[in-house]
């Protein structure tokens, strides 16, 4: 939490300038990125079901083969990100993906179970017959762990911005800096309910905005997101510590940003710590 405290409420000015941040995002959102890898990681994975005729689907010609998979995984796509966005927002299990991953797989498997039922004997089997629904379970839940699995290795990595080309202008969040803090460097920007507290070489404080939003309009600084509540510039960082199998970095300032392990191994990776 802040140690100053008394700056909790932002200037009418900051208020106003940045209220609408938080009902649009001047690109596509988290969810919608999220949403179009899992649909192509999905569909990938639909054609080659289809072509290698999986789950006793061989004998069904080629074409009708490729919409039923086709339905099939983009369905169990859209499925899958609603529900990892529920999870998301409560930040259940965040330190620990592989668990959280387990949960919605298990979430995903019974409504797809449902689906599969349905798409399969309407389509393959020309009618309803509800006594198979369990003949779909096992593989269901195997096509589901393995897409779940896959999509986290690809999709949980630290959303990242970059340092701006030569000649270009500066990130358009500088705009939105308070007056006392304009020409600062920005260290950190961290979420606080619906604010953002900005760390500065100039000091704190806060403006209402959503850290996803803000993380958009940052692009021009090379930076990351270490965490869900914490986006960090890299040329911010003076030290990094690991305890208790979590890491830390410590800031130009004194402020300390903590690293999810989510995102622990991509930021080492790339040269963070």
């Amino acid at each position: 939490m802040s140690p100053h405290p008394q700056s909790r409420e932002p200037t009418p000015p900051v208020r106003g300038r940045t209220g609408g941040a938080v009902h649009a995002s001047p690109v596509a959102g988290t969810l919608a990125n999220r949403h179009v890898r899992g649909t192509v990681i999905a569909l990938i994975a639909g054609v080659f079901l289809a072509l290698t005729g999986a789950f006793e689907t061989g004998g069904v010609p080629l074409p009708t083969r490729l919409v039923y998979w086709a339905i099939l995984m983009a369905t169990g796509s859209a499925v899958g990100v609603a529900i990892s966005a529920v999870i998301d927002r409560t930040g259940w299990l965040e330190e620990r993906p592989w668990v959280q991953g387990a949960v919605i797989a298990l979430a995903l498997t019974p409504v797809l179970i449902v689906f599969v039922w349905l798409v399969t004997d309407l389509l393959l089997n020309g009618g309803l017959r509800p006594g198979r629904m369990i003949h779909y379970a096992l593989p269901v839940l195997i096509v589901t762990t393995a897409l779940t699995a896959l999509n986290y290795v690809v999709q949980r990595q630290p959303q990242e911005t970059h340092a701006q080309p030569t000649g270009s202008g500066p990130p358009r969040f500088l705009d939105r800096l308070p007056p006392k803090l304009r020409g600062a460097e920005l260290y950190a920007v961290e979420a606080e309910d619906h604010y953002l507290r900005l760390h500065t070489s100039k000091g704190q404080d806060l403006i209402l905005m959503r850290l996803s939003d803000a993380v958009a309009e940052l692009e021009g600084i090379e930076g990351a997101r270490t965490h869900r509540s914490w986006w960090v510039a890299k040329g911010a960082v003076e030290a990094a510590r690991r305890g208790d199998g979590r890491a830390s970095l410590t800031l130009k300032g004194g402020a300390v940003a903590p690293v999810s392990r989510a995102y622990a191994g991509a930021l080492r990776a790339a040269g963070w710590y």
